[in-house]
């Protein structure tokens, strides 16, 4: 992409409103060293350091699109009534985020818990509820959705219970504008009908799985397209890049000359992928300006966001 063609599309981010719908997840990172063996198991002694939160899942793609400048941006979810809850809301208070949150009682705020030793993750710890939002708290998200009128909705699943069939039959009746679905896949049908979704390689392979497709995904990725009644199917390959599947399909090369962490690349990609294809409405511009993002997510430690200026040098150092 030439250097301009980007600083333009940056320009036009200032003008979009975009909605974010998903889980939310507070990640907690625990830096610190490991440096002998414990005398009472054969385990290793980690030392801490320092401890972190970022914002995790949706929260982290609505994080993206403010780093990218999107001139207004919504996020829509749920936590739990805890401490996490009101770091996470913290947190988005201090990035300026407006947000609608369902505030339970009695369920958790989603928690990663990262143990990194030497830039390492040693271990990850999980504390989370998947039950699903009632129908009234969705009808309550969904209001408030509405009432913004975005240009976009992206749809950020992880599969922790505030994606729907319910919220999927909304989205597809009562919203005009185009959703953009991150997905998982045992949720593959609250996604059917909508604009566009972002499967990796192997949530792709699962969903097709579901549809007794058989074969490699230059093969089965036009037919799920069809059999999702998809208007666009973008499918990440990790270090191969992504491929674009419309009337036929289109590969574009990763752009990353090092893949540090992985974590939240797909939270990246969404958004850069939405904000770019609802400013220019030119497929091969968003999945050139996706890629190029992704590759900078990649090069970071753990769930983070890319910066207009550092896709502006990631374009001069490859000149």
């Amino acid at each position: 992409m030439v250097k301009n063609q980007i600083e333009n599309l940056l320009r036009k981010f200032k003008n979009l409103k975009i909605a974010v719908i998903g889980d939310l997840i507070l990640d907690k990172y625990i830096f610190g060293k490991v440096e002998r063996i414990s005398p009472e198991a054969p385990v290793p002694i980690f030392e801490i350091e320092r401890e972190e939160f970022r914002a995790g899942g949706a929260a982290n793609v609505a994080l993206n699109l403010k780093s990218l400048e999107v001139g207004e941006i919504l996020l829509l979810g749920r936590v739990g009534k805890d401490s996490e809850g009101e770091i996470l809301k913290e947190i988005l208070r201090q990035r300026k985020i407006e947000f609608y949150l369902i505030e339970s009682e009695k369920l958790p705020t989603t928690r990663k818990t990262r143990v990194v030793a030497k830039s390492q993750q040693l271990l990850r710890i999980d504390r989370e509820s998947k039950e699903p939002l009632k129908e009234k708290e969705t009808e309550n998200l969904f209001t408030v959705l509405k009432e913004f009128d975005p240009d976009a909705v992206i749809v950020s699943d992880y599969a922790k219970g505030v994606i729907t069939k319910y919220l999927g039959d909304l989205l597809r009746k009562k919203i005009e504008v185009p959703t953009f679905v991150d997905p998982r896949p045992q949720n593959y049908l609250s996604y059917r009908g909508l604009f566009c979704m972002t499967p990796n390689l192997k949530e792709f392979s699962e969903i097709a799985k579901y549809f007794s497709l058989q074969g490699s995904y230059i093969e089965t990725a036009p037919i799920l397209r069809e059999k999702m009644k998809l208007d666009t199917l973008v499918v990440t390959l990790s270090e191969k890049g992504l491929a674009l599947v419309r009337e036929d399909i289109k590969h574009f090369p990763a752009t990353a000359r090092e893949v540090y962490d992985v974590t939240g690349a797909g939270d990246t990609v969404i958004a850069s992928l939405t904000a770019s294809y609802i400013a220019s409405k030119d497929w091969i511009i968003s999945c050139k300006f996706a890629n190029l993002c992704a590759g900078i997510a990649v090069s970071k430690l753990g769930t983070s966001q890319v910066h207009p200026e550092e896709i502006l040098q990631t374009l001069d150092s490859n000149l």
